[in-house]
C-alpha cells in the first residue's frame, strides 16, 4: 500500500515537456542563490549602520523597484519576448548583485536596490509566460506547481547556505555567491533552451474574457483584489507570525524555523496531488480560490484561540492548505484570462499585485500591532479574507455572465 502511494505520488510528476524540467532546474538555482535578500536589512542595519528609518527607505525602494520591473518584465514579453527578457534579466542582474556591494551610502543603495530589483523582477512575469508556451494547456496549472515546489526548495535551502557563508567568508561573498548563481541559470537556461514563439492553444479555454485590454477587464481586477488580499495574509507568515511567535509564546527561532519547515513539507508532499486531482476532474479554478480565501480567513481567526500552543501548528495547517489552493490556481486563472499577445501584460499586473502585497503586508499589520496589539491584527487579516471570499462570489457571478455572451 505505501509503495502504490508513492508510485502515485511520483506519477504526478510525470507528463511535462523537457524545457518545463530544465525550467525548473533553472528556478531552483536561481531561488537558493538568492541568498542576499533575506539578509537585507540585517546586512544594512548592522554592517553599514543605518538607521531603522534609512533601512525603511531602502526597503521601499525595494518594493518599488519590484514593481515597476514586473510591469516592465511584462510588457516586454509581449513586445520581444519572454526569452530575451529572461536572458537579459538574470544576466544583468547578476552583475547588479557583484557591484551592489561596493555601495555603502543611503541614497546610492536606494537608487541601486531599485535598479537591480527593477532588472531583476523583470524575469517573473516573462517565466509565468514561459510557462504557458512550454507547458501542455491540459498540465499547465501542474506546471505551475511543479516551479513553485522548485521556488520552495530554494527559498529553503537559499537562507540556510547564505547564513553559513556569512559566518565563514562575511557579506561579500553572499554578493558574489548572489551574482554567480544568476549568471549561471540563465546561462543554463539558454544553453539547453531554444526560443520557442507562443502558438494559438487548439484546446479553447473558456476563461478567456471578450476584452482586449487588461484595463478593460472588470472580471481580472476583482481578481487581482483576491489575490492581493490573500497576498497580503500569507506575507504575515514571514512578518508579524514570526514576533509573535517570540513575544506571545516565547518560542525560539530554531522553532519558529521548525514550524516554516513545516510548511513548507506540507507544500512538498500535498501541492502537486492536490493539483493534480483538480486538473484531472477539471474542477473550477474559482471555486478552488473561493474555498483557498476561506482556508486563508481561518488560519487567522483560530489565532484569537491564543490559550494553546498548539494553535499555531493549527493555524500553519489550514495557511499551507490555503497556499495550495490559491497560488497556482491564481496563476493559472491569470494566464488564462489573458487574450493572444497580452499575456506579459497580464502577468505583469499579477506579479505587481503580490509585489504590492509584500510591501502593504508588513507595514499593515506593524501598525495595526502597534496601536491595536496582536488579536486585532489576526482579526483584520481574517476579516481581509472573509472580504476576498466575498470578491470572489462577486466574481464566479460575472464570470457566468460573461460565458452567456
Amino acid at each position: 500500500m505505501i509503495k502504490a502511494a508513492i508510485t502515485q505520488y511520483f506519477n504526478n510528476f510525470k507528463g511535462f515537456r523537457r524545457e518545463i524540467w530544465i525550467l525548473t532546474l533553472v528556478t531552483f538555482i536561481n531561488r537558493a542563490g538568492t541568498m542576499v535578500l533575506p539578509f537585507l536589512s540585517k546586512y544594512l542595519k548592522e554592517n553599514l549602520h543605518f538607521s531603522y528609518a534609512e533601512v525603511g527607505w531602502i526597503m521601499v525602494c525595494f518594493g518599488l523597484g519590484s514593481m515597476l520591473g514586473s510591469w516592465l518584465g511584462g510588457k516586454l514579453s509581449d513586445k520581444i519576448g519572454f526569452y530575451k527578457v529572461m536572458v537579459f534579466s538574470l544576466f544583468t542582474s547578476g552583475f547588479l548583485f557583484f557591484g551592489l556591494q561596493y555601495i555603502t551610502t543611503f541614497w546610492g543603495l536606494c537608487v541601486g536596490v531599485f535598479i537591480l530589483m527593477t532588472i531583476a523582477d523583470m524575469f517573473r512575469p516573462a517565466m509565468f509566460v514561459s510557462i504557458a508556451t512550454y507547458a501542455r494547456p491540459e498540465n499547465r496549472v501542474r506546471a505551475l506547481s511543479l516551479v513553485r515546489l522548485a521556488i520552495n526548495l530554494g527559498f529553503s535551502a537559499g537562507p540556510a547556505l547564505g547564513g553559513l557563508i556569512i559566518i565563514t567568508m562575511g557579506y561579500s561573498a553572499l554578493f558574489w555567491v548572489d551574482g554567480a548563481s544568476c549568471i549561471a541559470a540563465i546561462v543554463l537556461f539558454a544553453v539547453l533552451v531554444k526560443e520557442k514563439k507562443r502558438r494559438k492553444s487548439k484546446i479553447a479555454d473558456k476563461d478567456k474574457p471578450k476584452v482586449a485590454s487588461v484595463f478593460h477587464d472588470k472580471i481580472y481586477w476583482l481578481f487581482l483584489f483576491v489575490s492581493f488580499s490573500t497576498a497580503m495574509l500569507f506575507f504575515q507568515l514571514f512578518t508579524t507570525l514570526p514576533l509573535y511567535h517570540h513575544e506571545f509564546y516565547d518560542l525560539s527561532e530554531f522553532e519558529t524555523g521548525l514550524l516554516m519547515t513545516f510548511n513548507g513539507l506540507l507544500i512538498f508532499v500535498l501541492e502537486m496531488p492536490i493539483v493534480s486531482m483538480a486538473e484531472r476532474r477539471k474542477l473550477n479554478k474559482l471555486n478552488i480560490i473561493f474555498w483557498g480565501s476561506f482556508l486563508m480567513a481561518l488560519s487567522f481567526f483560530v489565532l484569537l484561540f491564543n490559550a494553546w500552543v498548539g494553535v499555531l501548528v493549527l493555524s500553519l495547517v489550514f495557511m499551507s492548505l490555503a497556499e495550495i489552493f490559491l497560488f497556482p490556481f491564481s496563476n493559472g486563472f491569470a494566464m488564462s484570462r489573458a487574450p493572444k499577445g497580452h499575456e506579459g501584460r497580464y502577468m505583469a499586473i499579477f506579479t505587481m499585485s503580490y509585489s504590492l502585497a509584500h510591501v502593504a503586508s508588513s507595514k499593515v499589520g506593524l501598525e495595526i500591532i502597534s496601536g491595536f496589539g496582536y488579536q486585532t491584527n489576526w482579526l483584520f487579516m481574517g476579516l481581509l479574507g472573509l472580504l476576498a471570499m466575498g470578491f470572489c462570489l462577486w466574481i464566479m457571478r460575472l464570470h457566468r455572465q460573461e460565458q452567456l455572451l
